[in-house]
């Protein structure tokens, strides 16, 4: 069988965008099979997919091909990536949507695609998901040599995430993402705490640290490691955000 083709976009399901990226894909490689990740990047947002795909990539066979289209400097002169890392593919725009992947790489290998000679006849300046990045995308999967996409680069577009400051006795931990459940996931990792004993301020108060939502009343905020392995505000069967807002102070006090 050959790999998936995983799919990240802004595009929502309401519209057809996602449908014929799918058709242009399976009219060169009729056995391509497919995850969509998520369509629900909320517009434009290049930060939100970086995250999502740094978090979910690592959990797909060997070989899987992401096609990534969050594009919002579609049409521009914007380059066109394809990416190999040690286990994975990666097509969309050059503009950070893969900051996180390559942080994460020891031996990512980025290539600038050459344009015209994958991109669709008589392509649109506004679908490079469909005219550009699909028919990379199967290229790829139909094993087409890496170096012939186009010219090796060194320097693709990263995005500048904000990192724990230090303050007196610890940190101030910023917001990476806000969930569709309101909970604030922060840029603080579990490995970062190594074991420590700290305790958790939101906008002055203090919340506890527990391994499960339902382990604070209802209504009431909490912290927690989440899933995806960092430290994140929550409120059990509510919203940290809306109780918070989007981007509290939040400090991680050692003690």
């Amino acid at each position: 069988m050959k790999p998936p083709i995983v799919l990240l976009t802004d595009f929502g399901l309401q519209d057809h965008y996602v449908g014929v990226m799918k058709g242009v894909i399976l009219s060169r490689v009729p056995e391509a099979t497919f995850v969509d990740l998520t369509h629900e990047v909320s517009p434009q947002d290049v930060r939100e997919g970086a995250y999502l795909l740094a978090v979910s990539y690592r959990y797909f066979p060997v070989g899987t091909i992401f096609l990534a289209v969050v594009d919002p400097g579609v049409g521009t002169e914007r380059r066109a990536l394809v990416i190999r890392t040690e286990a994975h593919f990666f097509v969309g725009p050059d503009n950070g949507l893969f900051t996180l992947v390559l942080k994460r790489s020891r031996t990512a290998e980025i290539r600038a695609v050459e344009v015209e000679r994958f991109r669709l006849p008589e392509a649109s300046f506004t679908f490079h998901g469909r005219d550009l990045f699909a028919p990379v995308a199967a290229e790829v999967l139909s094993g087409r040599p890496f170096e012939e996409f186009g010219p090796k680069i060194s320097d693709p577009v990263l995005l500048e995430f904000s990192e724990p400051e230090p303050v007196p006795g610890g940190f101030r931990v910023p917001v990476l993402k806000v969930d569709r459940f309101g909970n604030l996931i922060l840029n603080f990792s579990a490995e970062a705490l190594s074991g420590r004993r700290f305790r958790v301020v939101v906008e002055g108060r203090r919340v506890p640290f527990v391994r499960t939502y339902a382990e604070a009343p209802e209504g009431e905020p909490l912290a927690l490691i989440g899933s995806d392995g960092f430290l994140e505000i929550a409120v059990n069967r509510g919203s940290a955000a809306r109780i918070f807002g989007n981007d509290p102070e939040i400090l991680l006090l050692w003690e």
